[in-house]
């Protein structure tokens, strides 16, 4: 029953990461295809009927028919100038991506994605910029249209790449067809984003989905995991316990400096001062945890029972806290050792623990891959505190403490079976008879 129990919990964490992994890439090259969009939205506002549009009273014209027209797409051949710009891209993007897939076996995928989808949102503002620097040379443009239609070939070869090594051949074929959309959603959303700038000023019509295929780039660099390999099962126990051990870490890095100056009545500037003895605390815990760790060889048992303190440590700070400004020092500089002290020691001694183990011998990326793996998972939590106690904090400061300790006690149980394993390692026949 034990057995079964713990295979469901690690199984349900791996489709997690299946799950998230699907979900970025479908993001990644839905960034990919909104970017391809708005060119062709726009080319309507470079030549139009310029009878139809009202003509500034000021302005001193020799020809109705194009005065409002976006030189050198005033001409006759206009039709021939966008095709130039469309084979400029389709020519290169064809060209390119049969270099692509030979540069992305050689390149860790997430960084080949994260800085073709950052030249790609270069290249794509660039074409923007254009209108607000007044630029009407066709060379510049397709130019332009050539270095994005190369960065564009990193995108797909190493989404299918990523999915690919995620998923195995039996499944691929319904995710591979569920995923796919993600062509059509960029290209509504590319469409639709276009279309809100296009008549106003066409230059955001590529500025605006630039700078969001950019920041997908970012988004790539410090969360896509390239792959899954054999590892222990360590990996997801430690990386769940660390997203809520981030979650409360950081919304103290966050929020911590308000919350004093609320309730304590600090300034600005002496609020701020105060904040630092948390990492002051935190300093000391990183330290102490790894100590501990290493005298007894329980990384999963040093972080439980700090987090099992930090607990009540944090309703104690609530709610007496600020009593004195002793009181207040003392508890700053517990609960940053107890909160922060678990934090450094996962992300440090225990993925270099997990990256280097017997199973994963040989595998050189192995330590890297491990960390992303952990790290990542516990940015999300990262992300999500300062969040949620923004959203809660209107109700209550109370409250927000009261969803930090939720938050531990979330962590100490995800360790729990790893903490039962050490103490039983240590007891030896004792605890198994």
């Amino acid at each position: 029953m034990h057995t079964d129990k713990r295979m469901w919990i690690l199984e349900g964490g791996w489709v997690l990461y299946r799950g998230f992994i699907l979900f970025l890439t479908f993001l990644f090259y839905t960034a990919y295809h909104l970017s391809r969009k708005p060119i062709s939205i726009v080319k309507s506002e470079l030549h139009k009927n310029c009878s139809t549009v009202i003509r500034p009273v000021d302005l001193n014209i020799t020809d109705n028919d194009t005065w409002c027209d976006w030189v050198p797409f005033d001409q006759d051949n206009y039709q021939t100038l966008f095709g130039v710009l469309d084979n400029s891209f389709l020519v290169a993007y064809a060209i390119g991506m049969f270099f692509s897939g030979i540069f992305g076996e050689r390149l860790p995928l997430r960084y080949y994605l994260s800085v073709g989808m950052l030249l790609s949102g270069v290249f794509t503002c660039l074409f923007g910029l254009g209108y607000y620097w007044e630029i009407h040379s066709l060379w510049y443009y397709a130019f332009i249209q050539v270095m994005n239609g190369l960065m564009q070939t990193t995108g797909w070869p190493a989404v299918v790449a990523c999915v690919g090594n995620w998923f195995g051949k039996g499944k691929r074929g319904f995710i591979m067809g569920v995923w796919n959309s993600h062509t059509s959603v960029g290209n509504i959303l590319g469409s639709l984003i276009a279309g809100v700038f296009v008549s106003s000023a066409w230059g955001m019509s590529f500025i605006v989905p630039g700078i969001i295929i950019a920041s997908t780039g970012i988004l790539c660099f410090f969360f896509l995991v390239e792959s899954q390999f054999l590892c222990t099962d360590k990996i997801v126990e430690f990386s769940l316990c660390l997203m809520f051990a981030k979650l409360v870490s950081y919304t103290f890095l966050y929020w911590l400096p308000l919350y004093i100056s609320n309730v304590a009545h600090f300034k600005a500037k002496e609020a701020g001062d105060m904040s630092t003895l948390f990492d002051v605390g935190g300093i000391v815990g990183g330290i102490m945890a790894g100590l501990v760790s290493d005298f007894t060889g329980g990384r999963a048992s040093t972080c439980y029972v700090m987090l099992i303190a930090a607990a009540p440590m944090l309703f104690l700070y609530n709610y007496i806290g600020q009593k004195s400004l002793g009181i207040t020092i003392g508890m700053l500089l517990v609960c940053g050792a107890l909160v922060n002290g678990p934090y450094a020691l996962i992300t440090t001694a225990v993925s270099a623990d997990l990256g280097t183990h017997e199973s994963l011998r040989g595998n050189s990326r192995a330590l890297s891959t491990v960390s992303a793996i952990i790290d990542g998972t516990g940015s999300i939590g990262a992300a999500l505190g300062p969040l949620l106690a923004g959203l809660i904090s209107p109700t209550g400061w109370n409250n927000v403490f009261y969803m930090l300790i939720a938050a531990d006690v979330l962590a100490c149980l995800l360790l729990s079976r790893l903490v039962y394993k050490e103490i039983k390692g240590w007891c030896g026949p004792r605890l198994r008879g």
